[in-house]
């Protein structure tokens, strides 16, 4: 059942991958978007392709969450020209480098907690008061199954994820007695760009990672976010761990089945 049609959704990360692909599922369901990425000239084409497929209403913003001041400046325009977003989508996040911790690099780390710690708060701070004002929302977070198991090499990615995953049960805990839900949605193997950012431009060592079996696409997380956001008001899906079947858990993966 659609019931998200003529709402609002604001879409962290928008302009590839999941968040792209969250954009075309909502517009097919009538929602009115606001799209926010680094990249502009991908969110223009996005919101150029929304528009003509689905007459969809789209806003679109250059917008880096690690940037607390531009953050907030663009939530006051949203809120000035679209109003309170009846769904938020922290999507933005990103992981960068695969280094034991004695090896790392500060500006991974930096990037990594920047992005997918502070851009969720960056975001989130500004926005919940107004949904919690109203006692109506939904929040959404994109966190990963390197948020409940760590592996080798993922230390500061798996402490941020960590993070999303508390972040979301505290927020959970802070809107109680309001109609306000929060979920987290948590892939496993999702074969987007993440790779390729990971390995700095490695498209060898990105494709490696999905060699031998079949990984989720944007389309299978967009399709379960989507489920979680259609849910009638007094569902709410706290987390959601979703993997490709060759998958079980972060080590056991069938790259023979492919």
């Amino acid at each position: 059942m659609n019931r998200i049609s003529g709402q609002l959704a604001l879409i962290t990360g928008a302009s590839s991958g999941i968040g792209a692909a969250c954009a075309r599922q909502f517009a097919a369901q009538g929602a009115r978007l606001v799209l926010w990425a680094r990249r502009f000239d991908r969110l223009e084409a996005l919101g150029t392709e929304l528009k003509q497929s689905h007459g969809t209403r789209v806003a679109i913003a250059q917008v880096d969450v690690r940037e607390r001041a531009a953050v907030h400046a663009q939530v006051e325009t949203m809120l000035e020209h679209q109003g309170v977003p009846d769904i938020l989508l922290n999507n933005a996040g990103l992981a960068s480098g695969l280094a034991k911790l004695q090896e790392g690099d500060f500006e991974d780390w930096d990037k990594m907690i920047d992005t997918n710690i502070k851009g969720i708060l960056n975001v989130t701070r500004p926005i919940l008061p107004h949904m919690v004002a109203r006692r109506t929302g939904h929040i959404v977070n994109i966190g990963s199954t390197a948020g409940h198991m760590v592996y080798p090499g993922g230390n500061v990615y798996n402490a941020t994820k960590f993070a999303v995953r508390a972040l979301n049960e505290g927020m959970n805990l802070d809107v109680s007695g309001t109609a306000i839900r929060v979920s987290s949605v948590d892939p496993g193997f999702v074969d987007t760009e993440f790779s390729e950012v990971r390995f700095h431009g490695d498209k060898s060592k990105a494709q490696a990672v999905y060699e031998g079996f079949t990984p989720l696409s944007a389309d299978d997380v967009a399709d379960t976010i989507s489920y979680v956001v259609n849910l009638p008001p007094h569902v709410n899906i706290i987390d959601l761990v979703m993997m490709p079947t060759a998958q079980r858990n972060i080590y056991v993966v069938d790259r023979g089945g492919k």
